[in-house]
């Protein structure tokens, strides 16, 4: 059966990703960004109409985070659109950990309209495609809360289950929680970074306020500052943050991908060397 399915963040980290699965699956695919036509913006709701029209399933990707503020009023405004525009289905990307994400949950559950929640961990692709990528790249990666454990997991896991959660109707009403295999703290990660890319980079443990303090000196948006700081102080000491979790194997009846897997197949790219400079 051929779906209209609206992909939110069709550009992102996750979105890009399903929506090249569901072309493969000759779904017809519309990508929400501002830059296509019709477009979607988060900051003008006066573009969720034209996006939603037609759309049988929508997948929700909010930008930077569901525990921005602003957020759970966005996502208020959008559930509304869509039932007016008779979607179907919505799958929410949603953080694990995360009480602010959990409230956008909840509107999605009460809609009325069928859903699958999928809360991410954190992703193995913030280390190359996110602002944990220059420190990498000058070798030398200073971040607060050493002991801090993740089980990061991985966008092409993501991707598949999102795949599957909007295309079968058994995954109607679940709550999925998305991780690695195993948790790892950032030591941990940048040491097998530097193994497999054969370089000497070095982790340092900083306060949380010289972080953020030095994220402002590199002008990183205040947005994304704010978030930082939520999710330091209060998603990676959450009690059972570290906790692993088997729902990629039961949705997909595989194990979810390694982060030394990943580490491998990104090292290939060489996104994690160095630029040489060219000779004049």
């Amino acid at each position: 059966m051929k779906n209209n399915v609206l992909v939110i963040g069709g550009k992102g980290k996750t979105g890009r990703k399903v929506a090249e699965r569901l072309t493969q699956l000759d779904q017809s695919v519309r990508i929400g960004s501002r830059s296509e036509n019709p477009s979607f913006d988060w900051q003008n709701s006066s573009t969720w109409e034209a996006a939603l029209e037609g759309m049988d399933k929508v997948y929700i990707t909010f930008q930077p985070d569901l525990a921005v503020p602003g957020a759970l009023e966005a996502i208020e405004g959008l559930t509304k659109q869509a039932i007016k525009s008779g979607v179907k289905k919505m799958v929410l990307l949603s953080g694990k950990g995360e009480r602010e994400a959990e409230l956008c949950e909840q509107v999605i559950i009460h809609s009325g309209i069928d859903y699958t929640i999928v809360r991410a961990s954190w992703f193995n692709q913030n280390f190359s495609e996110s602002f944990f990528l220059d420190p990498i790249l000058a070798g030398y990666v200073a971040l607060p809360k050493p002991d801090a454990r993740v089980p990061y997991v991985d966008t092409d896991d993501i991707a598949d289950v999102v795949v599957e959660a909007l295309l079968n109707e058994k995954h109607n009403g679940q709550v999925y929680q998305l991780t690695g295999p195993r948790s790892l703290t950032f030591k941990e990660v940048i040491s097998e970074i530097a193994a497999i890319t054969d370089r000497d980079i070095q982790y340092t443990p900083i306060s949380l306020a010289a972080y953020t303090k030095m994220l402002d000196e590199h002008n990183v948006p205040a947005d994304y500052i704010w978030l930082i700081n939520y999710l330091f102080n209060e998603v990676l000491d959450a009690k059972g943050n570290d906790v692993v979790s088997n729902d990629i194997e039961k949705v997909l009846g595989r194990k979810p991908k390694d982060f030394s897997e990943y580490a491998q197949e990104t090292a290939k790219t060489g996104i994690w060397n160095p630029a040489v400079a060219e000779m004049p």
